[in-house]
């Protein structure tokens, strides 16, 4: 892992002013020629794990009520786990629960415990509702302090927004909750455009913003801080499509299943309306072992093995472009589709209103 220039700041007591948040973390006055602010960067903390280990398995906490109750689509979890498959981190699980305290606790702990890294999203903003902080703080068994350097890059980032001058002293308090952190955390400052830290703690659960945008932007980042599986260690993707029906791919697949279990390669099929489907193979390239042996049996090639699957079920590799070109096809062909079955209908009852009204003037 690189080595950064300033140190990981624990949670410390005292704060004065500012205001700002989140949302608004990476930008700057909204001036586009005043420039963003550039803090430094944390250094790579040491490895939580022990020496030599990395990062194996993880979850996501996905807390918000606006999730539950369908009020805001969460993307964070898909960028999460996109981030673990290209890093080989294996998500084990993602739970999306409420801004409730005991099941935010509850979670917290079950998580850290069973998993190598947790990524918390949402709930850390300066509302009554945002308890995220203070539920974890109850969690891992300390307080909550302010963190003064965090109130400071809050500050620099705020300092020419015509509001912040403006505040009331319950809204400056308000402000200042987005620096108060549980005491025992590290805060890790990620990105040189962004004021607000991941705060981590057990060294495993780190905590986000929810807004979609600086999660996306501070999760790349974090790749840099933690200790990530070697390269060697990071499964492949292959992809192919045939415009052939599930079911007559079905007992190939079936078959090619068990014979690629030993190899720990997955085979999956992803049928995508009016379309055809996506058969993708998902592996390290490695040799397996015989039960009980340490020596491996065979090599088996992902390459080798999609070719294979192309040829069996009448299809084409794909490269990862190819891919989202097709998957974009796909969806405006099902959204036509759909439009065309709401068209149907509203003619249907159109035709049907028409019957009623001359049916009405005939007994007039």
């Amino acid at each position: 892992m690189p080595t950064r220039s300033t140190s990981v700041t624990p949670g410390v007591s005292t704060a004065t002013t500012s205001t700002g948040g989140p949302a608004s973390a990476g930008s700057s006055s909204g001036d586009p020629e005043r420039p963003t602010p550039q803090f430094e960067v944390s250094p790579v903390p040491p490895n939580p794990l022990g020496e030599g280990r990395c990062i194996r398995t993880a979850a996501a906490l996905i807390i918000g009520d606006e999730i539950l109750n369908g009020k805001t689509l969460d993307s964070n979890s898909h960028v999460f786990a996109q981030f673990c498959f290209q890093h080989g981190i294996d998500l084990k699980r993602i739970e999306v629960i409420p801004d409730v305290e005991d099941e935010i606790i509850e979670a917290a702990r079950r998580l850290s415990s069973n998993h190598d890294l947790v990524v918390t999203s949402g709930g850390i903003g300066p509302t009554h509702d945002d308890i995220t902080y203070a539920s974890l703080a109850k969690a891992f068994n300390t307080t909550l302090v302010h963190h003064d350097e965090t109130i400071r890059r809050m500050k620099i980032m705020n300092k020419h927004r015509k509001w912040a001058t403006l505040q009331t002293p319950e809204q400056k308090e308000a402000t200042l909750r987005m620096a108060l952190f549980p005491a025992n955390a590290e805060v890790i400052f990620v990105d040189p455009e962004i004021w607000v830290p991941v705060v981590r703690l057990g060294g495993k659960l780190c905590v986000f913003p929810g807004v979609p945008g600086l999660f996306q932007r501070m999760i790349k980042s974090l790749a840099n801080f933690i200790p990530l599986p070697p390269k060697s260690e990071r499964p492949r993707r292959i992809q192919i499509f045939t415009d052939r029906a599930e079911s007559l791919i079905a007992p190939y697949l079936t078959k090619l299943q068990a014979r690629l279990r030993p190899h720990n390669i997955q085979v999956g099929s992803y049928p995508i309306l009016y379309k055809g489907v996506f058969v993708s193979l998902i592996g390290k390239e490695a040799p397996a072992t015989a039960a009980g042996s340490a020596e491996p049996t065979e090599r088996v090639w992902l390459a080798d093995i999609a070719k294979e699957v192309e040829r069996e079920i009448g299809g084409r590799i794909l490269s990862e472009e190819e891919v989202v070109e097709h998957k974009k096809q796909a969806d405006l062909s099902t959204k036509w589709e759909e439009a065309k079955g709401m068209l149907k209908e509203a003619e249907a009852e159109a035709k049907e209103g028409s019957h009623r009204t001359v049916g009405l003037k005939a007994k007039i």
